[in-house]
């Protein structure tokens, strides 16, 4: 019994519940609990964590942010993530197929895969980036070091010196590092070979969103390596992909830590740390400073993507994922904080020897990423060695979040479709996926294709997450009852929710949403990329982007009601807000009490602790009976089997 439990636990059961019991064979289930963890941590820890928290801290009160930060986490954070993990727990179903709890609100769950779509075309381009410095780092000099090559302007002047006292050998531009650091001219519009290689080498970026150009060949490889890496991974499904996280997942953090080691024994790291960290407590009374608070937790943590629902569908129905909640959100803020020394360390280095401020080195998206990172690499020793391992830190976060991604549009087709022959051909439907988003992301490796993906980051997946997690949380919660789900929860836990959840699902959370709408709307201000201001007509193709998300809800709302059962309006609106019958656990062994099936009597629904207990009795009964068979005695002092009763 002890084996059994030890067994049940590994698998991501409660303790005591047999292993195979929850197997879901028709979709299958993760290989094991650890495999569903690692799968959202990699999945909520992403390429923000590392290129946006630490900006919006320093720039929001240092430390001081840190409070409101944890506040949002508390109060939204995880509440959310732990509604959107036990909603498609209960279900095993996709991001379309949990709407069986009010057909009515589908639309959300259409709008989740327009999100998922979105993020996994431009997603993929900035991985492909990625692996692109990846290769460019594999020689013994930095092409980005110096300003004597075809694409540098007479602006460009390098943090390294002049290669003219410098020799061009890696050894000897280590030894004179000194030297060339101290003549550096501290230029007022200072130019460095990192912008410089990024802008006409890499992008080779064009002067309007609209010249497209020509496409950036070797981009262009690198984005159908990034698609057959995902691919790759994902052509078993979550059982492949389970396996993979076990490096994508964890590998980070060795990178992270290793950067961070080298980080803060150079010298002014510590400068940049408290650049990082220092309160300016003033702050706090800054509503800007809580709206980027509740900003951050909300789209670092994949709300309303549909990844979380997807990723918990493949759990077994009795896994805990109250305390996966827990543990995930908040592995995902301490890792923000984390990668926050790590950035800071070596930027406080940049800047002492560049002898200029850390705000003037300090940068956040793809311009920290591809440009003041990189650049502060090369002042180091072995610089090659350590862009090899930041740009294989960034590709291995980056894949994280693919995986989730992909397998979420994937997951979505095969349960709404539900055939055998595609349950069984799932992979040629993920094939099918990632050929169509290597196609939709060629424009985005065009000389314009910068363009279009900060305009797909700023517009596709802002307010219109806000508007899908707030309509999720007033379904589940006021129009299926909350009554009914805290029972759902508690039957499928074995507890019901904290009280700190309840009131944080009715009330608390869906307020801190609306604050981060209402913020998200007073704080906008149209998309601009360095000096470049974006055309009007391309400001309206990101709001209809926006839009196409959210517009999916009212119209598949309509297109139910008008297919409903009722004579009027108001009767069609109510059947088609109630639950379909298919709804609840997937499995007929779990559809007890009010989901038993009809003709069924209604099975009492008991504490699980109860039901575990007798299922142990009765197992040991049978288990006694079984020996007993073997070994009864005859009347003349022999042994034989106990014969089976014919029908």
């Amino acid at each position: 019994m002890e084996e059994k439990q030890f067994a049940g636990i590994l698998n991501g059961a409660v303790p005591g519940e047999p292993v195979k019991k929850d197997e879901n064979s028709r979709r299958g289930n993760w290989g094991n609990q650890i495999e569903f963890v690692l799968t959202s941590v990699g999945y909520a820890v992403g390429l923000g964590n590392v290129w946006r928290f630490p900006y919006l801290c320093y720039r929001n009160g240092g430390g001081a942010f840190m409070f409101p930060y944890f506040i949002m986490l508390v109060f939204c954070g995880i509440p959310l993530f732990f509604l959107e993990l036990s909603f498609g727990q209960f279900a095993s179903q996709g991001c379309l197929g949990v709407w069986r709890i009010s057909p009515v609100f589908k639309g959300v769950g259409y709008g989740m895969m327009v999100v998922s779509t979105y993020i996994g075309i431009y997603y993929n381009v900035v991985i492909c980036i990625s692996f692109y410095y990846f290769f460019m780092s594999m020689t013994n000099l930095l092409p980005w070091t110096y300003c004597n090559n075809p694409w540098n302007t007479p602006a460009c002047s390098s943090v390294v010196g002049s290669t003219s006292r410098l020799n061009a050998t890696f050894a000897n531009a280590t030894s004179s590092l000194a030297a060339g650091v101290a003549e550096v001219v501290n230029r007022t519009k200072r130019t460095s070979p990192s912008e410089e290689y990024w802008k006409h080498y890499v992008l080779n970026i064009s002067d309007d969103i609209g010249n497209f150009g020509e496409v950036r060949l070797p981009i262009l490889g690198c984005l159908a390596i990034s698609w057959v890496v995902v691919f790759l991974c994902l052509i078993r499904g979550v059982k492949s992909s389970g396996k993979v996280v076990y490096f994508t997942a964890t590998f980070p953090y060795v990178v992270l830590t290793i950067l961070f080691i080298r980080g803060i024994t150079l010298e002014g790291a510590v400068s940049g740390i408290k650049y990082y960290l220092t309160p300016q407590w003033q702050k706090i009374l800054d509503a800007k400073v809580w709206g980027d608070a509740a900003s951050q937790i909300f789209y670092s943590l994949g709300c309303a993507w549909g990844g979380l629902i997807t990723m918990a569908s493949y759990n077994k129905f009795h896994n805990n994922c109250f305390r996966d909640s827990i543990i995930i959100s908040i592995t995902n803020c301490a890792t923000s904080v984390y990668a926050g020394f790590v950035i800071f360390s070596i930027l406080g280095f940049m800047a002492h020897h560049l002898n200029v401020n850390v705000s003037e080195v300090a940068d956040h998206g793809p311009g920290l990423a591809f440009v003041a990172y990189p650049e502060a690499l090369t002042l180091l020793p072995i610089s090659p060695l350590w862009s090899l391992l930041f740009f294989f830190m960034l590709i291995l976060l980056g894949l994280g979040t693919q995986f989730c991604l992909l397998e979420t549009l994937v997951t979505a087709v095969v349960d709404e479709i539900g055939t055998d022959w595609i349950i069984r051909n799932k992979t040629v439907v993920t094939l099918g996926v990632a050929i169509l988003g290597f196609l939709l992301g060629v424009p985005l490796t065009t000389r314009a294709g910068i363009y279009w993906l900060l305009l797909m980051d700023n517009y596709a997946a802002s307010f219109s997450l806000v508007i899908i997690s707030c309509i999720m949380c007033i379904c589940v919660m006021y129009v299926y009852g909350h009554k009914q789900y805290f029972k759902d929860v508690e039957m499928m836990l074995g507890f019901p929710p904290p009280l700190f959840f309840k009131v944080c699902w009715r009330f608390v959370s869906p307020l801190i949403i609306s604050f981060i709408l209402i913020f998200t709307v007073i704080q906008y201000k149209p998309i601009t990329y360095n000096d470049y201001v974006y055309p009007s007509w391309s400001l309206i193709i990101g709001f209809f982007m926006a839009m196409s998300s959210v517009i999916c809800i009212p119209i598949y709302a309509l297109y139910k009601i008008a297919r409903s059962d009722g004579a009027t309006f108001m009767e069609r609106l109510k059947n088609s807000c109630k639950p379909d019958p298919k709804w609840g656990p997937a499995l007929m062994e779990h559809r007890t009490g009010r989901y038993a099936p009809a003709g069924c009597d209604a099975v009492e629904v008991r504490p699980l602790k109860e039901e575990l207990k007798e299922e142990e009795k009765s197992e040991e009964k049978e288990r006694e009976k079984d020996e007993a068979g073997l070994t009864i005695q005859g009347s003349n002092g022999s042994t034989h089997s106990n014969p089976t009763p014919s029908a």
